[in-house]
């Protein structure tokens, strides 16, 4: 049984200490490679401390490719000569080329997630990756083997400008039944991504527009606008989405919503104030609305509103769309249905410009909507995000974390709010969590605020929490990171340890 001396620990949190020690144990050979380690319960007992505390340790050595477990066998020391080079917490990482990695990139390594460098997390709670076990892969698979024996031809002839047919009508089709809206497939224009398709709306428009975008909001977007030369207005939202008296104040032409499922702060915007953005559009030439639906699929419960562009009469909707998060971010297929006659004057102006998604995806990912099996991974998906956020939300309410912690929006998808009660301020917060292995971002690092302007009341302290990567057997360990950063020194009398 592993025995270590727990009674002077220095500055480290139990869990992390013990961490160090099953670490330095297995580095130094004395725990043997492929040798079983005690269960978390056992050692636990052992030791004293609390079967949370031992799944903190297991969940960080998990984390970090020191140990592996089998399910229903338990934990084992992983050979550290096989092992990814990974340094201790905190140490700048170097690539071969001697420079370090893109602050943010996210590196699957085996067991290790290397995310922002170097730094292996425990959990980490602002991804929005996939979770690959969630991928239908042997379906996707044999959809690809099916087109490439029965599309060779096609496959050698370069598609449209606006995509392949047989894709668009697929997408429509989907609109159709799913959305209920009335789309022809040749206002459907399929890109790499929607940043490229914001940069061939900004063409279509013009750069004289005035583009406005949602604050709290999806910042990428307001940096295309910036960077291919567009005004760009930072708009006010309320609890029932973006503020129709600033969209005038500010003078802008075109807004870029999302409301059906806002990013982050997961409103929907009710069918009142979706008329009153209609009515906005309709009363000014030139006005549009970007309706982007990113991640509307994913929404876990409460009742499914209209959208914009089926609900719009005079022809001022441009609904967006990505697969990016119903099958993976590496799946850069997005699409765009302009109205009338925005879509005429796109065939006139922009049609010289190459689809930039290759025929073979499109067709792969048209057959895999026209025989039904988005429409099943899609379900499964929905099933698969409600465990894991059921999950996580039980691992906060059965720890003492679930005093200190307001839970919203948790029906929005596979991300919710969660403001926290601690004498920290954020960015003390944050270091704190991060030295327990865990990554977390503030609500208040999607606001656009000018310098020196203070946070809207009550946003102090608010997390957004993205589940969709975070593995459930280390969740309890990474509720508890969570709490014992927000007790601090300080700990009240109603905190269990």
């Amino acid at each position: 049984m592993l025995t270590y001396n727990l009674a002077d620990t220095g500055s480290d949190a139990i869990y992390t200490y013990l961490y160090k020690c099953i670490r330095q144990d297995i580095l130094s050979g004395k725990i043997k490679a492929g040798q079983k380690l005690p269960s978390k319960r056992a050692l636990a007992k052992n030791l004293g401390i609390s079967v949370i505390t031992v799944e903190g340790a297991y969940g960080l050595l998990t984390a970090e490719g020191y140990v592996y477990s089998l399910p229903k066998k338990g934990f084992y020391a992983a050979d550290p000569e096989l092992m990814p080079a990974v340094r201790p917490a905190g140490k700048a990482d170097q690539s071969a080329d001697g420079k370090g990695r893109a602050p943010g990139q996210t590196i699957h390594t085996g067991n290790v997630v290397l995310t922002g460098g170097s730094r292996a997390y425990l959990a980490d709670l602002t991804s929005n990756q996939t979770d690959t076990a969630i991928f239908p892969f042997s379906i996707w698979t044999r959809t690809m083997r099916e087109v490439m024996a029965e599309k060779q031809e096609a496959l050698m002839v370069n598609p449209p400008c606006g995509g392949i047919m047989a894709l668009r009508e697929s997408i429509a089709a989907y609109l159709a039944d799913f959305r209920g809206m009335s789309v022809n497939p040749e206002q459907v224009i399929i890109g790499a991504g929607t940043e490229y398709l914001y940069s061939l709306l900004i063409q279509l428009l013009g750069r004289r527009c005035r583009y406005g975008v949602e604050n709290p909001g999806y910042h990428k977007a307001a940096r295309v606008y910036e960077e291919m030369g567009a005004g760009t207005a930072y708009i006010g939202m309320d609890e029932e989405g973006i503020r129709i008296d600033e969209l005038e104040a500010k003078a802008v032409d075109v807004i870029h919503v999302s409301p059906s499922h806002h990013f982050p702060t997961g409103h929907v915007t009710p069918i009142s104030r979706r008329y009153e953005l209609l009515a906005w559009a309709s009363r000014g030439e030139g006005r549009y609305i970007i309706e982007d639906d990113y991640d509307s699929e994913l929404r876990l419960g409460g009742k499914m509103i209209p959208t914009l562009q089926s609900i719009d009469a005079s022809g001022r909707v441009i609904y967006m769309n990505t697969f990016t998060k119903t099958l993976c971010s590496t799946v850069r297929i997005s699409y765009m249905v302009l109205p009338y006659p925005l879509c005429e004057r796109f065939y006139e102006k922009l049609s010289f410009y190459s689809c930039t998604v290759s025929n073979f995806e499109q067709y792969t990912l048209a057959r895999f909507m026209a025989d039904g099996s988005f429409e099943k991974h899609i379900n499964r998906l929905r099933s698969f995000y409600q465990k894991k956020r059921d999950s996580l939300l039980t691992a906060i309410r059965q720890s003492p974390l679930a005093k200190r912690a307001e839970i919203y929006e948790e029906e929005a998808g596979v991300h919710f709010l969660m403001k926290i009660r601690t004498d920290r301020e954020e960015e003390a917060y944050t270091a704190a969590v991060r030295a327990g292995g865990v990554r977390l971002k503030p609500l208040s690092a999607y606001y656009f605020r000018e310098e020196g302007a203070p946070l809207a009341e009550g946003r102090d302290n608010t997390y957004v929490i993205n589940y969709s990567s975070v593995r459930e057997e280390v969740m309890a360990a990474a509720v508890q990171v969570l709490f014992e950063a927000a007790v601090t020194r300080n700990k009240s009398k109603n905190d269990s340890k």
